[in-house]
């Protein structure tokens, strides 16, 4: 069987920008995205190995463990095939050598398994006559794919945290198990499916970011248990494009975090707040981010914002500064200057999420008031309204009952995809008694002046702008007002007071002025 000869061609459009995503798990990195963490990491390898180039070497390894398009292992092969030229004159041979000694892949499907042979090889099987690889044995070549199965223990997979009763489904069906998530030991899954003499030096690629875990009425983000295992793997480089909510929330995600934090192997970061500048069909809240991985280094971060094609940074940080990661720099300059004065924190006069116990579809209230009766703050079909409770149905927190309060739903704004980002609901004075479901916070005093001055200080961007450093979400929960300092209750706050006292220059003034929208205090409280 006479095989097609090799061709190394570029296409306009690429294949690889026309197709959809299979879903909001399985997203397709865009070939652009792709170089630019390959030219991270390129500046990087050649930073740590005297300006040698990382395509000139024919020993290095290359591994993405969550392989879905190809895209990952076709950009490698392109800049191996130029920069081993020299090394390897003939191209077949060259080719040859790249596709079997240097880039591997883990599909995390069967369907893009098959379509990340097409791209890597040029065929769906490595062996097959129109495939551009002419040594492999099988047709998977380097890009395997095994139906894998969950391990079920109590309703919950061991390894991801997958639902039964959503992902133990028939043959037919995808497991969604992705097998580099669910070995005990990447090393022994590696060397079972590759051989136990490659060591990767690159570990690369877009895992899968979560999984509904209760019949859907919550996603799990999985995507930490990808970096966990290839930092297991010992690469010499490792990156990834990953959510950026881990930064300051997400389930789970907190003992992630500060491990991430406190890694000073981290080398660089480049974060894109708005994902729809990178990946422009796919919804992803909080934005995305990549980050390069040095094991050898030991040291600050590079860290970039990238919004609406305006670069903020590089800056070199101690990404271990604060507990959450602060995404701008120019923010980071203000929030010191409010944390220098050591002042305390307003969450000491926050509730805590349910303070009352009653989650945001609680019913047993009515609409009539009675006797003794407490009004009930809570919203429906987005309209903020009013019920009554008999105050002996009130068994938790009674002692707030009788307090002046300031309320802030913790829906908000959708974490600062469109700037200027107004940041909170608009809040309103609930006079004493009152209570509410779990759909609002609120800041409790003994007095109505108290009161009026909480709300003229959260109507300011001031305020709006520190919650807004820990807020990346729709939702504002109570550690998002962690670097909010409390002020006095005696007057009427305004930025001018605010940006005088903490002793804020023009630049940043203009900076938050720019970030965050004015709140029109006219507008109707629904809104």
């Amino acid at each position: 069987m006479t095989q097609a000869p090799f061709q190394l061609q570029p296409h306009n459009p690429d294949v690889l920008m026309c197709i959809a995503n299979l879903s909001n798990d399985e997203v397709f990195t865009p070939p652009e995205l792709v170089n630019q963490m390959l030219d991270t990491l390129a500046d990087s390898w050649a930073a740590a190995n005297n300006g040698a180039s990382i395509w000139a070497d024919k020993e290095v390894t290359f591994l993405d463990p969550c392989t879905k398009s190809g895209v990952f292992l076709r950009e490698i092969t392109k800049r191996l095939t130029v920069g081993l030229e020299r090394q390897i004159p003939d191209l077949t041979e060259r080719v040859n050598h790249i596709l079997t000694k240097q880039v591997y892949g883990i599909a995390i499907t069967e369907l893009t398994s098959l379509l990340a042979r097409r791209s890597v090889y040029c065929s769906k099987y490595a062996n097959g006559i129109h495939s551009v690889a002419r040594r492999f044995p099988n047709g998977a070549g380097n890009i395997w794919f095994e139906r894998t199965e969950h391990v079920w223990s109590k309703g919950v997979c061991e390894f991801c945290a997958a639902h039964e009763a959503t992902y133990s489904r028939g043959a037919d069906l995808e497991t969604y198990a992705y097998r580099f998530i669910h070995s005990k030991s990447p090393q022994e899954l590696t060397r079972k499916l590759f051989g136990g003499d490659v060591q990767f030096d690159v570990i690369i690629g877009n895992p899968p970011y979560q999984l509904g875990s209760d019949g859907g009425t919550r996603d799990v983000p999985i995507y930490q248990r990808f970096v966990e295992q290839a930092k297991d793997l010992d690469p010499r480089f490792l990156t990834m494009v990953i959510p950026a909510r881990w930064m300051a929330s997400g389930l789970g995600l907190n003992e992630f975090r500060e491990t991430m934090l406190n890694d000073r192997r981290i080398r660089a970061i480049v974060d894109y707040p708005v994902a729809k500048e990178v990946f422009p069909s796919v919804e992803i809240k909080g934005g995305v981010c990549f980050f390069l991985w040095d094991r050898d280094h030991e040291g600050d971060a590079s860290v970039k914002s990238i919004r609406g094609g305006v670069v903020s940074g590089p800056t070199l940080r101690n990404l271990s500064e604060f507990d959450v990661l602060v995404r701008d720099d120019r923010a980071v300059q203000i929030l010191r200057k409010v944390l220098t004065k050591k002042e305390e924190s307003i969450i000491g006069i926050l509730s805590v999420d349910k303070e009352f116990g009653w989650t945001s579809n609680f019913e047993d209230f009515h609409l009539k008031e009675h006797k003794g009766d407490v009004p009930i703050h809570y919203v429906r079909q987005g309209k903020r309204l009013t019920g009554y409770v008999s105050r002996s149905q009130i068994v938790k927190s009674e002692k707030l009952v009788d307090k002046w309060k300031v309320m802030v739903p913790q829906a908000g704004s959708d974490g600062g995809q469109r700037i200027p980002d107004v940041v909170l609901g608009k809040p309103f004075i609930a006079a004493k008694p009152s209570v509410c479901t779990q759909t609002f916070l609120f800041f409790y005093v003994n007095t109505r002046a108290e009161a009026e001055s909480i709300q003229s200080y959260l109507q300011t961007k001031f305020f709006r702008f520190l919650v807004s450093l820990r807020k990346i979400t729709q939702h504002a929960t109570r550690s998002t007002y962690t670097w909010v300092p409390t002020q006095t209750w005696d007057k009427v706050w305004s930025d001018s007071t605010l940006y005088r006292k903490y002793g804020l220059t023009k630049p940043e003034i203009e900076y938050i002025e720019t970030m965050i929208r004015a709140m029109d205090v006219a507008e109707d409280e629904n809104d």
